[in-house]
This record gives structure tokens, sequence and C-alpha cells, in this order.
């Protein structure tokens, strides 16, 4: 058994065929069906249940993978570490962000740019959970999102680094006559019109916040649409399907003349924001002046 067979191991199990393995690692079918008959002929026991139309790993199978997963990782960053002793901070930066963190990232990437121009930049979404996941198998290094960070449960321990709050706008059809003129609005004024809200079923943090406000007042949001996509809210929003509380940074980049931003009169609401990585594992040097760049900190067990 060697790393190349790890690695084809890993991938057939991720993908759960062996066509669509042998695309993602470049290589033609009937080796690698046979790499993995020789890896189970090797350990005397099969590592995949073939009765479906999809291979599952059998229970040594999967035993196996999460310890090739913790190889293949450990070689990865071990190969990275030794390659950044020669060289300057450069490289690609992987980064995944919640849909409504995105517009915090280019402002900070604009200012990392100028003082690290050699760095390149991928930018990831998804939630919490997809996020958490990513950055396990380390396709990204740093997560920008929405605090608590809502990772699965058994997860790996994070380190995160708190940035600075995004307060909540109310966000309201331009087309609703009561609201002309008008910069304020009261939370009770919303709990009257059909409310649109954040929310994904694994990830309901900022959702639950927002409702304890309402309750706290004696009133409740008449829910509409629970969404997770900013963009769609705003859109309900802007054809005049109800009104939303979204954080204020994320209208930045979304610019209409179908909706307004109006300040809370009766609430301060603020989304927190945390940028968020995986203890005790190596971070690139870029990921580590990335978070020193956002935060004035140096990550925790850090030895640079």
């Amino acid at each position: 058994m060697d790393l190349r067979q790890l690695r084809y191991f890993a991938a057939v199990v991720r993908e759960g065929q062996i066509t669509s393995a042998a695309k993602i690692l470049n290589m033609e079918q009937p080796p690698l069906s046979r790499q993995m008959k020789l890896l189970e002929e090797e350990l005397g026991t099969p590592l995949f249940d073939r009765t479906g139309r999809k291979l599952v790993p059998t229970e040594a199978g999967m035993r196996l993978y999460e310890r090739a997963e913790q190889l293949l990782v450990q070689l990865e960053e071990a190969l990275l570490e030794i390659r950044e002793l020669g060289e300057g901070i450069g490289g690609t930066l992987a980064i995944g962000a919640v849909v409504s963190c995105i517009s915090l990232l280019p402002g900070a990437i604009e200012r990392f740019g100028r003082e690290y121009p050699a760095v390149a930049f991928k930018i990831q979404e998804g939630d919490h959970f997809q996020l958490a996941e990513l950055l396990r198998k380390r396709q990204i290094e740093l997560i920008v999102a929405r605090l608590p960070f809502e990772a699965p449960p058994g997860a790996d321990d994070y380190g995160i680094a708190p940035l600075p709050a995004d307060p909540l706008a109310a966000v309201v059809p331009a087309n609703w006559p009561e609201y002309a003129g008008r910069d304020t609005v009261r939370l009770d004024e919303l709990s009257e019109r059909p409310f649109l809200t954040l929310k994904t079923d694994l990830t309901t943090g900022m959702h639950e916040r927002i409702m304890y406000e309402f309750a706290a007042r004696g009133s409740s949001p008449r829910i509409f649409c629970e969404c997770s996509s900013v963009a769609v809210i705003l859109a309900l929003v802007a054809q005049g399907l109800g009104a939303s509380l979204l954080p204020r940074s994320v209208l930045s980049s979304f610019r209409s003349e179908d909706f307004r931003a109006l300040e809370l009169e009766d609430a301060v609401l603020q989304a927190e924001v945390g940028l968020i990585w995986l203890q005790g594992r190596y971070l690139s040097r870029s990921a580590e002046r990335f978070i020193h760049e956002l935060t004035g900190r140096t990550p925790e067990g850090m030895s640079r």
C-alpha cells in the first residue's frame, strides 16, 4: 500500500463510483478498478459493498477512508510547510464564506492584496455545515461566517477571531406607502406585514435572535418565506412581497430603487461575525497574515 493508492481509494469513496473517480483523478477506469482490487487483496477484506448502483464502503473501508483522509491532509500540510520555508508570501488562499458575509471580503482582499500582491484567492460559498466539511478536507483554510458558528456535532475544534459586528437594517419595498419619506421603523410595525427571514434548515442563529427580539416586544412576525439566499430575499422585497431584516453590509452589494433600508427605532440588532480556522492544523503563511490583517491577532498555537 502506498500514498498513491490511498489517494485513489479516497477519491472512489467520495465519488461512490469508479467512473467519476477516474475522471477526477484523470486516469482510465480499468487501472483504477485494478488498484482497488489489489488494495482489498493486500488487506484481506472487502472495502466496498458492490451490490447497489454506488460503491458503499464497508466498515473496514470507512475506517481506512478516515485514516487515509488524515494521512493525506497531514502530508499536504507537511509539504506546504516545507515549501514555504524557502518562499515568500504567495500561492492561493482558499476562503469559505456564508452568503451573507461575502460582501465583507472585497475590502479585506483589496487591502491584503496591496501588501501581498503575490497571493491569489479562491472563494467558496456555503452554509456552516458545508464550509466546516470543506475546512476539514483542507479545501479551504479560513471561513468568514456569522456567529455562533453552527458546526456539525462532534466537529473539530475551531479557532475563532471576532470581526466587527454588522448592524441589521429593515429592508422594505419602495412602493409601501406607509414608509415613504421615513428613515426608521419599529419592530412591531414589521410584524404587521409579510416577513422574509434568512434561514436554512441547519443554520438558524440569526433567525432565532430576530424572533427573540420580536417576542420581547410582544409581537410575532408573519413569516411569508424562509430563504437561504440574500439575493432571493431582496428580489422578493423588491417585488413588494414582504419586508426583512438583513445585515447592513449585505445591502451595499445589492443596490436597487425597488427597496429601501431603514434603521430600527426600538432595537439594536447586530449580526456577530467571525474568522474561523481549524485549531492544531497547519496554516499557510498567507492564511496567518490574512487573519492578522483582519483581526490584529496571530492564531494561537502558531510558531511563526
